[in-house]
């Protein structure tokens, strides 16, 4: 993933790897409840803030939508529930 804006620096190959771990379970987990979905996206977020905080305003404007969106097809929604996630 670049950066938006035009910068040369990219996103730390850690956060790469966990990124593509969570698409994969977001897409491939047969047991992934929704609720379970929702927790493992902001885990990442909360992951990206700690291990590149340079790259959090990227994953927030261009990948977090992503994660939702692979969410919301599995689960055949038009938009994801508001609020926090027990």
């Amino acid at each position: 993933y670049m950066a938006t804006d035009d910068s040369n620096w990219r996103i730390t190959a850690r956060c790469e790897l966990m990124l593509d771990v969570t698409r994969r379970t977001l897409k491939e987990d047969p047991d992934l409840k929704l609720c379970e979905g929702l927790r493992l996206i902001e885990a990442t977020h909360r992951a990206f803030v700690r291990l590149d905080p340079l790259s959090v305003g990227t994953l927030e404007a261009d990948i977090l939508p992503g994660l939702r969106r692979v969410l919301m097809e599995r689960f055949g929604l038009a938009e994801l529930p508001p609020g926090p996630v027990n």
